[in-house]
Parts: C-alpha cells; structure tokens; sequence
C-alpha cells in the first residue's frame, strides 16, 4: 500500500506534486539514488543536467521524510562555528567548509530562482536570540567570526532583538541576513519537477530492498520487483535510513523534531510577532525555532519523545511554550501538529561515506537539512561525475557505528532532561 504523506500544515498548504509513478520495469542508469529528499532529489538535478542517466527511488513520495515536514528555515553554516571547524580540519579545508557552508543559502536561493521553484521563497533573514545573559557573549563571538568573512551578520541589543521577534524573553543575539525560508514540501516537489524536466527519473513508493554489486555494477531491487543496474549508487536517506545497508543506521541518532502550527492569526497580532519575516531559533540547549508562514500562522518547533507521537498529548509542551515566548497569544489554538526525523551524528557534522566502490552514503545534518542538504547534495552529485574536477567539502570517513546504538533513546532521553534542566537554570 502507498505511503501516504503524513497531516502537517505543509501537506495541506503545499503546491501540486508532480507525478512520480512507480517504478515500472528494470532499468539501467549511470547513479540510482535511494531517497527523494533534499540531498537526493539536488544530486539528481546536478547529475541529470550534466547529462547522466538517473533514477531516484523512494518509499514514499518527494519530500515524503524531513525533507517535507522540517520548519523550513533556510540557515547557513553548520552546528560549529567557523573558527572551530578551522580547527578541526586545518586552515585551507576548514575555511573551504566555512565558505560552502556559509554559501549554502545561495545554492539553494539560485536553484529556486533559476528553476522557478513555487514554494513562498523569502530572504528576510535568521535571528538567533539569545535566551540567557551568558548566551550574549555566545551571539559576539558568532558574531565577529562570521564578520571577520564578510557575512552579513550583525549583533542585536535587547530591546532590538525583543522587537524583532516579538517577544519580551530575550537578552539580545544575533541576526544572519543570508538565511531565509521556504515552504518546504513545496521545495521538495519543485526540486523534483526540475529533476525530471532534466531528464531524471523520480519513483515514488518504490522502496528499495536489497544493494547488490556484480561485474561492477550495482543492482537495486525494489519490494515490488523491478531492479536498477547503476554504476553508481548514492544513498541519501537521513533520518529515515533503515538496515539496507550493514550499520549504517547506528551511525546516527533519529530524533524526533516536533512542530505545531497555530490558528491564522488576527491582523491585530500578526504584526507583533516576527513583525519583519524573519525566521528565529535561540540558544536554549533545548531549542525553540519558530517562524510565521504566508498566511499568518505562527509555526514552532522543538525536541520532544523519542517515539512517534500518540496523540495531542504529545504536543503539549509546544503549544504551552507559545504563550511564554509570545504572550500576546495566549489562548490562540493550534490546527496542526506534526513530526519529522532529525539525523544526529556523534560529531555533530554531515557525514560521506564510500564503503565499497560505487556505493555513497550521505547523511547526518544534525538540524541544519534544508540549505546543507541541498549544498551538498549538489557537491556529491557533481563529485559522482568528475571527482578530481569537484572534490568534497566534507573528508570521506569510514562508518563508526555510536556506542551502545540500541539503548540509544535511553541516554539521549536522560540527557534531553538534563538540558532542560540546564535551561532552566541559566535563567534563574
């Protein structure tokens, strides 16, 4: 039975999806990819206008995963600030991340620019307030890190910072004008209306089953039969990645990122929240993001169980978290709530992976999906057709499986608590 897109406000606000049948018979391609999320559905895009036969496979439909249920905010850079990843990976490759990182706004910006991508695109920028007194000193090192590369970024007072959000809580941040938003499943269908109009072929609920190589070939079985014959396989699964292939799902935490969206807002109230479109997370370990979308809804975001929802219940903590960070909306109601997977990595960075020849494995945005996915999608995919011409912003590494994968909702369950104590605390 076809998977059938989860209720969220993107599902129901979403523009048409194109249509992406099943796949229908065996065929042969230069890269089959498994997965039509953002990393997916950009690769294939890239690949198929450089000429290469593609075929995208998925168990659901594009944009089915996060890819269709994240907040879409449109964030550069990575979980690390910029002085830090040039300590991990030394001056010219950590700049060059810094740089492809810091720039992927722009790649995704001038996908949906140059294909016409319908999906309310707007650049107003990104504020990251600052929850606690201490996070103040957080916001300037930000700050004069990203100024010290030309971004535009700048620091927020106070009473700047309040205005800008909308909100009495904060102690002042920070503002990225290179970040934006995007009504995220109608980016996923456009990015895979541009890939087909290159030429790719995108396959909704063909859920693939098995990885075999043979006479250097890989054959890609889907549950319902036909096979791909790829010389190329990129598997681009994220949070969703299941067993098909050995212990690449113990590489990553699949964490629960919970979203509720409000009523339309009055027009007495829609001024004073995000009064200038800007899109907001904030520096709780425990983050809260939150944006408005084009009709006036008010859409926040934040950690919650580690197991699917059951019911409102498990919403709760969201819609009461509303009135706190915006108490002039104290008894507005919320029509919809919904989940999606965030793909945590122990080093909290994206990781590539080449485990056999042919075969790559790209996942773990650790939050940060909409502009990385996108970007480096778009590496990978130009890397796949001409590797010394396109080389990877990213090391290629081998799999390291976390420790103690199985009882992993246990102690990450046990160290959300602590950071919600640590929340609490550093405001008191």
């Amino acid at each position: 039975m076809p998977l059938q897109l989860p209720p969220s406000l993107w599902a129901a606000t979403a523009r048409p999806a194109p249509a992406t049948p099943p796949l229908d018979a065996s065929r042969q391609a230069d890269v089959a990819i498994v997965g039509a999320g953002y990393s997916g559905l950009a690769a294939a895009l890239r690949l198929a206008e450089s000429g290469a036969s593609v075929v995208v496979l998925e168990t659901g439909e594009p944009g089915w995963g996060a890819s269709g249920r994240n907040g879409g905010q449109v964030i550069p850079g990575l979980k690390w600030d910029p002085d830090e990843l040039v300590a991990m990976f030394g001056s010219e490759a950590g700049e060059d991340l810094v740089r492809v990182a810091g720039g992927a706004p722009d790649t995704l910006f001038n996908l949906v620019a140059r294909h016409r991508i319908d999906c309310e695109a707007t650049r107003c920028g990104w504020i990251q307030p600052a929850f606690a007194d201490a996070d103040r000193g957080l916001a300037a090192r930000r700050v004069e890190q990203w100024q010290r590369r030309g971004a535009a970024v700048s620091l927020l007072d106070r009473d700047t910072a309040c205005t800008l959000v909308g909100s009495p809580i904060y102690r002042g941040g920070w503002i990225d004008r290179r970040a934006g938003s995007v009504q995220p499943l109608s980016y996923a269908r456009g990015l895979a209306h541009a890939a087909q109009e290159a030429g790719a072929l995108v396959c909704a609920n063909s859920r693939v089953v098995a990885l075999a190589r043979d006479a250097g070939r890989w054959s890609v079985t889907t549950a319902h039969g036909p096979t791909v014959s790829a010389e190329h396989v990129l598997l681009a699964t994220n949070g969703y990645t299941d067993a098909l292939w050995p212990r690449l799902r113990q590489t990553v935490i699949a964490a629960n990122s919970f979203q509720v969206a409000t009523e339309r807002l009055p027009d007495a109230l829609r001024g004073t929240v995000l009064p200038k479109g800007h899109v907001a997370s904030d520096t709780r370990r425990l983050l809260l993001y939150y944006r408005s979308n084009h009709d006036g809804r008010l859409v926040m975001g934040g950690r919650g169980p580690f197991r699917e929802p059951i019911g409102p219940i498990d919403y709760r903590h969201l819609e009461s978290v509303i009135a706190l960070v915006f108490p002039q909306l104290k008894g507005v109601r919320c029509e919809f709530r919904w989940t999606g997977r965030v793909a945590l990595t122990r080093d909290h960075l994206p990781h590539v992976h080449r485990p056999a020849p042919g075969l790559t494995l790209l996942l773990g945005y650790n939050g940060r999906g909409v502009a990385m996915g996108t970007t480096l999608g778009t590496l990978v995919g130009a890397n796949l057709l001409a590797p010394a011409d396109n080389p990877l912003p990213l090391p290629i590494t081998g799999m390291r499986p976390i420790p103690l994968h199985p009882l992993h909702r246990v102690y990450a369950t046990a160290i959300l608590q602590m950071y919600r104590l640590f929340d609490y605390l550093a405001v008191r």
